[in-house]
């Protein structure tokens, strides 16, 4: 079912080989094509509805909808955090209760993320933080707390190189880069080739996403 995504978190509607990143209301599966469904954080800004979280709990279940997200928290943009926490414990549970993982955007926040899953209990939760440009500190914090991180066409060096490879996932996110790119570019610091990118990320989804 997962073999061929390698591509973890694209909003590229018309992607291949992928996991496609939508908001409920733009939820319309097609043939062949795998998903995540979630609030994004800078939704709170201008408010969610009941309807939008009703949505979110009916196609969390859906076989085509592999994990949850992306949401989290931002520290730049969005309402406040208190709020932005809220939701976010939404998706944690609801991933509970589905049994997928959540894709986790975050900016500035990564201790508050791995606070708020704590304190709802919910740490068991697997979280896979996409585009991941945090430093080495960053890095070890969310590793150390059992995050997979996935990379895109920017990134920190120094965080790409602690990473373990059985924790490493790739995504082309909104850029034009193609997949294929972003394993060349991930592979140059690690003295791999783009090829062992490839196969090293491809397994990692399959684990991650058959949890």
């Amino acid at each position: 079912m997962t073999s061929d995504i390698l591509d973890f978190h694209t909003h590229r509607q018309d992607a291949t080989s992928a996991l496609i990143s939508v908001h409920p209301r733009q939820f319309d599966p097609q043939p062949g094509k795998w998903y995540s469904v979630g609030i994004h954080p800078w939704d709170t800004a201008n408010g969610y509805t009941d309807t939008d979280l009703e949505l979110l709990e009916r196609y969390a279940s859906h076989p085509q909808v592999l994990a949850i997200g992306e949401t989290g928290m931002d520290s730049l943009r969005g309402a406040e955090l208190d709020a932005q926490a809220t939701l976010f414990i939404r998706h944690l549970q609801l991933a509970h209760a589905v049994g997928k993982p959540v894709i986790v955007h975050t900016v500035r926040t990564s201790q508050q993320i791995l606070d708020a899953r704590r304190q709802a209990g919910l740490t068991a939760v697997p979280l896979a933080i996409h585009g991941m440009r945090g430093n080495q500190h960053v890095a070890r914090t969310l590793l150390d707390a059992g995050c997979y991180l996935s990379y895109g066409t920017r990134f920190n060096r120094a965080a790409l190189l602690i990473t373990p490879l059985d924790r490493l996932l790739i995504e082309t996110d909104d850029a034009e880069a193609t997949i294929d790119e972003v394993a060349a570019l991930v592979s140059h610091p690690l003295n791999l080739t783009a090829a062992d990118i490839m196969t090293t990320a491809a397994g990692n989804v399959r684990r991650l996403l058959m949890k």
